[in-house]
């Protein structure tokens, strides 16, 4: 089902030419992709931690995009709204057509994997070493950025503008 959804919404990107639409389109894919991966690895953080990424760099571009170009008028296309209307309808009969023998075997193979996929390897004792450096690098880093940045200048914008 996700996979259909996800090569529906890739089709639709063709079809579109206004930034917010298409950043609109890379959000659904982001979540799609985010709910995906999290479903396959029996645990969400590596999706959210996935999906947090790509809102910040979402959130980048929307700010670039709003000052090159803020004028710049947004019209739905009908055209695209009766074309993915009827994309995801097909793809739900799609769905509810597959066979209960393909998804009983597909849940099988997903569970014997569990340990595999799990986070506690990264707990024990031989990774938990590298963990405990990644969140003292993680705070070390925190704590530079803090002292670097000057709260007496205020933002870059108005800094920029003397």
């Amino acid at each position: 089902m996700m996979m259909i959804l996800s090569m529906t919404i890739s089709i639709m990107t063709l079809f579109l030419k206004h930034p917010l639409s298409l950043g609109g389109i890379l959000l659904m894919h982001t979540i799609i992709t985010s709910l995906t991966i999290g479903s396959l690895n029996l645990n969400y953080w590596y999706s959210y931690i996935l999906f947090l990424i790509m809102i910040g760099g979402m959130l980048v571009l929307f700010i670039y995009m709003t000052s090159i170009a803020s004028n710049e008028i947004f019209n739905p296309s009908i055209k695209i709204f009766i074309f993915m209307m009827s994309m995801f309808m097909l793809s739900m009969i799609i769905y509810y057509l597959i066979d209960n023998f393909y998804w009983t075997l597909n849940n099988t193979l997903t569970n014997e994997n569990f340990n595999y996929w799990s986070l506690n390897k990264y707990f024990n004792f031989p990774n938990n070493m590298i963990m405990y450096l990644l969140i003292i690098y993680l705070l070390i880093a925190l704590l530079t950025t803090v002292k670097i940045t000057d709260f007496k200048k205020g933002a870059l914008r108005s800094s920029l503008l003397k």
